[in-house]
């Protein structure tokens, strides 16, 4: 691959073909820790990454590779090390990009950009690339498919769909180890004020607000 300039933000066409298939070749053998994390959701994460580096003006060279190897690290999320887990992957992406000759000069934008993605590390994001990774990422646990993962995930962990008294929390503290619908309230309907970048957080209201329409219908449905 041809050297690239620090001023130079931008991949040619030529130059992100070649790199996503090196980190597209990587993560597909990830084995991913619960059903929320599995490859697709890499790839939505990416697809999202791209749309707002663009919008945002963004560094592509720190963006794509911290949005392909964001969760080169799994760990499960009732494991004691879960706030950890972006800081492992954050290293191991480093790893990863010296031995595949990535260009040294973004090594460290992209391991902070790996480290604040994660809402359970709660790391301040210090640069416009970390806001872009850390919004693509949080777009993923927002709108139908937001409700799609939080499903899958819920299941996997064996929780009821609603908690049998008060379901939707109007009077008692949510908890998401009791119930999956608990999870909007613990979580996902917090996470609409937390984007960083105009593009994420335009997407961001509206899938929040879908997410709204959603548990609007379902108690109508189930009360």
């Amino acid at each position: 691959m041809s050297k690239k300039t620090l001023s130079d933000n931008v991949m040619t066409q030529k130059e992100l073909k070649h790199w996503e298939a090196v980190f597209e070749g990587h993560v597909v053998s990830i084995e991913a820790v619960d059903a929320g994390h599995d490859i697709s959701h890499i790839k939505r994460v990416v697809k999202s990454a791209k749309q707002f580096c663009a919008t945002e003006q963004a560094n592509m060279w720190v963006v794509l590779p911290a949005a392909w190897l964001h969760d080169c690290v799994q760990v499960a999320k009732d494991s004691p090390l879960r706030n950890q887990a972006s800081k492992m992957a954050a290293d191991k992406a480093v790893r990863l990009l010296k031995k595949w000759h990535y260009p040294h000069a973004e090594l460290q934008q992209i391991h902070h950009a790996i480290m604040a993605h994660s809402f359970s590390a709660n790391v301040i994001c210090e640069s416009l690339e970390a806001k872009v990774v850390q919004d693509a990422d949080r777009m993923d646990a927002l709108g139908a498919i937001g409700i799609a993962r939080t499903m899958l995930v819920g299941a996997m962990f064996g929780h009821p769909l609603t908690f049998r008294e008060d379901p939707f929390c109007y009077h008692r503290k949510p908890d998401d180890q009791a119930a999956i619908i608990d999870h909007f309230y613990t979580k996902l309907l917090t996470l609409k004020d937390t984007f960083q970048t105009a593009s994420g957080k335009k997407e961001a209201i509206q899938r929040h607000d879908y997410m709204r329409s959603f548990l609007q219908q379902l108690e109508q449905e189930i009360t």
